[in-house]
This record gives structure tokens, C-alpha cells and sequence, in this order.
């Protein structure tokens, strides 16, 4: 699942700056990363803004089209066409007829910030319902997630040059990293993962998610679309996130740290899904 070759960092002018006289020293370049707007459209129709790291942006159309529920699978898309204009990128997501005429009539439409799917909802009924349980699947080896957590900082490339975008993995059931992608927006970067995941035809059962940010409703709604049992990450999950993981029987471990974790649900399909009482 090879990563585009898109720019995502510039390097620009910086000073030091000391507390003690303020700006000091000679210029240099310093890394930054990139944020641009991007337009998705669908059948050339706008339906969102983001702002988003201008990389990976078909694996990103599509992750974003079946995360939002406007596809079910490739077989609903034609085609990604991406154009640059001088106000930012469009990308026109081609669908299949009926795939077409069902997103005509759902009628929404959302001019994002960085990267959350959940900005044009105007009614608390439009909130997502939590999709079927997971496929049955085993539970995740302790010791892959360690692995994981070990090799995920030697895998971010544009974090190490900027120190300002998130990072979204796909890992085998052994631990190892399969694929990763990186963006100024955590939904964004996970959105671009799912989409290089389902073009690469893995299974949800091969593997499981990790994320470098903190776990909201939104990254597990994610997750769950795509059908992965585990989501472990490294910040703390919001009392949504927990609520939603339960009611799709992920696992959902998080505050992760290479010597160890917190569990907060348990991957358990015929069960209730949590560790409460």
C-alpha cells in the first residue's frame, strides 16, 4: 500500500526565539506541514471542504465516501479524478448510477474544519447509528499491539519533519505496521488508511487499527464501518467513543504506551461489549 508521492511538508523561514530577548539569530528552514483545502465532490456535485494534507488523496476519497455512507464498497465507484485549481484541490468521486441517485437524495452537505465528519449535521437524529456488530474475530495478541506501539514512531515520516499531523496505522495480527497514513486532521488521516486498506483487498479481520490521537466518537464510528474488531490509541477515548465501541463490539483500547495500555471495551460480538457491570 504504497503512499503518494504528493508533497506534504514545505520548508519555510523561522528564528529562535529566546524568553529572555526575544527573536535571535540567523534564519533557517524549518519543515512545516501542509494544510490545503480540499473540495470532494460526487458526480462533480461539491459535497464537503477540508482541510487536509494534499497527499494521498484518492486513498482519502475513499475512505471519506465509505466512512460517510455514501458507498458500501469499490464497486459503488466509477472512478477519483483530482484537479488543482487556484483556490485549492478537487477531487470529483465518479459512482455507479444507483449509488448516485441514493446520494442525491440524502441531500447533505458539510464545509469542514480539520478533518470532522460531523460538522454539517444540523439535527441530533442525523447522528450516525452505530452500525451491525462486528464479524466474529480473534481477539488482537497483547504482545502485536506492543509491537506496533514499538515501530510506530520510525513510521511517520512527515511527523518527524514537522511535528504536526496525526498518524493512522494498519497492522497485521502479528503487530506489524501494513500501512500507514499521515495527515494535519486525525479523521482525515484515518479516512486516507481506510481507503488504502479496502483498495488493497485486506480483511478486517487481518489485522486492527491504531491512531495517534485521542479516540472520539467520530474514529470509532470509522473503524467500525470498515468492519475492524480493535482500535487502540494513544490518547484517552472520549465517554461517546466507549458508548459507541460497546454498541459495535469493538475493542477499544487507548492511553496506549509501549509498556502498557488501558482497555476500555472488549471486542465481544455476541456479548454487550464492555467491561461494565
Amino acid at each position: 500500500m504504497p503512499r503518494s508521492d504528493d508533497n506534504g511538508s514545505a520548508a519555510v523561514a523561522a528564528r529562535d526565539y529566546r524568553y529572555d530577548c526575544g527573536p535571535s539569530g540567523e534564519l533557517f528552514a524549518r519543515n512545516i506541514a501542509i494544510e490545503a483545502p480540499v473540495n470532494i465532490l460526487f458526480g462533480g456535485i461539491p459535497f464537503a471542504v477540508m482541510m487536509t494534507t494534499p497527499a494521498d488523496l484518492e486513498d482519502f476519497s475513499i475512505g471519506f465516501a465509505l466512512t460517510e455512507g455514501i458507498v458500501e464498497g469499490l464497486s459503488d465507484i466509477r472512478g477519483v479524478e483530482i484537479a488543482r485549481t487556484e483556490q485549492g484541490l478537487k477531487v470529483n468521486v465518479a459512482l455507479v448510477g444507483e449509488r448516485m441517485s441514493a446520494h442525491l437524495a440524502r441531500g447533505r452537505a458539510i464545509s469542514g474544519r480539520t478533518g470532522c465528519g460531523l460538522c454539517g449535521i444540523d439535527d441530533l437524529a442525523h447522528l450516525p447509528a452505530a452500525r451491525a456488530r462486528i464479524a466474529d474475530a480473534k481477539p488482537i495478541d497483547p504482545a502485536a499491539i506492543k509491537v506496533a506501539l514499538h515501530a510506530l514512531d520510525q513510521s511517520q515520516p512527515l511527523n518527524a519533519e514537522t511535528r504536526a499531523v496525526h498518524a493512522a496505522a494498519w497492522c497485521d495480527r502479528s503487530g506489524a505496521i501494513v500501512a500507514l497514513r499521515e495527515d494535519v486532521g486525525r479523521h482525515n488521516a484515518l479516512d486516507k488508511l481506510i481507503g488504502a486498506v479496502v483498495r488493497s483487498g485486506a480483511s478486517p479481520a487481518d489485522g486492527f487499527f491504531v491512531i495517534t490521537s485521542r479516540c472520539s466518537f467520530e474514529m470509532v464510528a470509522k473503524a467500525a464501518v470498515f468492519g475492524a474488531s480493535t482500535l487502540v490509541a494513544l490518547s484517552a477515548p472520549t465517554s461517546l467513543a466507549i458508548e459507541r465501541a460497546m454498541a459495535c463490539g469493538i475493542a477499544l483500547i487507548a492511553v496506549a504506551r509501549p509498556d502498557h495500555a488501558m482497555i476500555f471495551t472488549e471486542h465481544s460480538p455476541a456479548a454487550s461489549g464492555g467491561l461494565a457491570a
